[in-house]
């Protein structure tokens, strides 16, 4: 990451302290913003599909705020920071190979 300074920007010993507490931590930088992100929960995927399929927005604030660490907050407030960081919270979800066979 840059050394650019951006609103809502963590220190490095936080962001060491999110790493150790959740594993992987992403960062997600929008119009001179920075928001803090750990990987969504099941239970929070399941929400956001739900609540999705009423509100396709819905979903990616779900997720989001799920998701959230830490930053600044106008990126879950302003329609246009958030319109833009939802095309890419799907980016969240990882998923690995699995192999199905029959014994």
């Amino acid at each position: 990451m840059s050394k650019e300074t951006l609103k809502g920007q963590a220190t490095d010993e936080q962001i060491k302290a999110w790493k150790e507490k959740h594993g992987k931590v992403y960062f997600i930088k929008v119009e001179g913003s920075i928001g803090y992100l750990k990987k969504p929960s099941r239970k929070a995927l399941s929400y956001a599909s739900v609540a999705g399929q009423k509100d396709p927005l819905k979903f990616n604030e779900v997720l989001l705020n799920d998701c959230w660490l830490s930053g600044d907050e106008d990126i879950k407030t302003d329609d246009t920071k958030f319109l833009s960081v939802s095309q890419k919270l799907s980016e969240l979800v990882e998923i690995v190979d699995a192999e199905l066979g029959e014994l």
